[in-house]
């Protein structure tokens, strides 16, 4: 059986990614169609060996649309996501909009699948980009010795905030070469050759939107009972978030106890040698659909803890990719039914 596909936010990081995805993977696709704001109309967009004409999202007709992929930010999926699954479409959204709506499964297929079993408005979250990676690899962790309390800090790529802090990151990075004036745009300190501690609003708590985000999304997909406290951080790096995580656990837990479990964990790669290079880095990571874990270690302040580097590509595992492996859990599970 075969699906019709609609993108919306085709044009962007996330959109352009979901395609290649979709090709690359083969999902059975009977049409897939490339959306975007007006503006956009008539762009050229590519899928696989195909080119698809951009279309406009306000003008299209969703009947007979099986799945959205939509990536458009929060303002565009709170207006159409309901209006679209309410034509019959299963829509797979990536913005914050509906990740904490108890009506709305937040789903990381490798961590999280069964809740796919249970979709009341006919819409299903993408985590944040963060937040997935994450629970790839602390999920085969809490089912062996369940974890109490985590810390992390990320090191999160330009990409995570669109094209344009992209070109802003290489435009200021050119400009301190030949010393040009550096203009700021986007970021509220200068990104190039530096980093910033604020990524979203600042909110009462002191904390930010996208910390936040990250602590109340673990709890959802993975235990509401696990304490967690986030830092994050932008970094000078275009693809591939990183995250510095230490994990206290309310059972024993060695570090090769570790590394043996998250070998055989599903969606996780471990690189993990006492040398140097044994660890792996954003650029090796970049296009690459795995959550790498390298330097598990021993913490020894707390009774069962451990630190470890946590690496994936946050345009893939962190957005389209994860879409797309919902898609696919929905077919597998027979969850999917053809639109009228």
């Amino acid at each position: 059986m075969s699906y019709k596909v609609a993108v919306v936010g085709a044009t962007g990081n996330v959109g352009r990614e979901m395609l290649n995805v979709l090709a690359e993977r083969a999902f059975p696709v009977s049409e897939v169609v490339a959306l975007a704001s007006t503006r956009s109309v008539g762009k050229d967009i590519s899928f696989g060996d195909k080119t698809l004409k951009v279309k406009a999202l306000d003008y299209y007709d969703f009947k007979g649309t099986d799945i959205v992929l939509m990536s458009a930010g929060g303002k565009i999926s709170k207006e159409w996501s309901p209006k679209i699954a309410a034509q019959g479409a299963i829509v797979i959204d990536n913005s914050s909009a509906w990740r904490m709506d108890r009506d709305v499964p937040l789903v990381v297929p490798e961590v999280n699948a069964d809740a796919l079993n249970s979709i009341k408005k006919g819409i299903i979250a993408n985590p944040n980009c963060s937040t997935a990676q994450l629970v790839v690899a602390l999920k085969p962790l809490n089912d062996h010795a369940k974890i109490k309390r985590v810390v992390v800090s990320t090191y999160q790529s330009v990409s995570g905030a669109g094209k344009e802090p992209m070109d802003e990151l290489f435009t200021q990075t050119r400009a301190v070469f030949v010393a040009d004036p550096i203009e700021q745009h986007f970021f509220t300190k200068q990104i190039a050759f530096n980093v910033i501690p604020h990524i979203g609003e600042f909110l009462d708590s002191g904390y930010t939107q996208e910390e936040f985000k990250m602590m109340v999304e673990v709890q959802k997909i993975l235990d509401p009972d696990i304490q967690l406290t986030v830092t994050c951080v932008r970094v000078p790096v275009f693809i591939g978030h990183s995250e510095a995580v230490t994990v206290e656990f309310e059972r024993p837990i060695t570090a090769a106890q570790a590394r043996n479990i998250l070998r055989e964990s599903p969606g996780v790669l471990v690189v993990d040698k006492h040398e140097d290079g044994g660890y792996i880095t954003p650029i090796e990571a970049a296009g690459e659909d795995a959550t790498y874990v390298s330097r598990i270690r021993k913490d020894p302040t707390v009774e069962h803890g451990l630190s470890m580097w946590v690496v994936s590509d946050n345009l893939r595992k962190g957005a389209a990719l994860n879409a797309v492996q919902i898609a696919e859990s929905l077919m597998n599970r027979k969850l999917l039914k053809k639109a009228a």
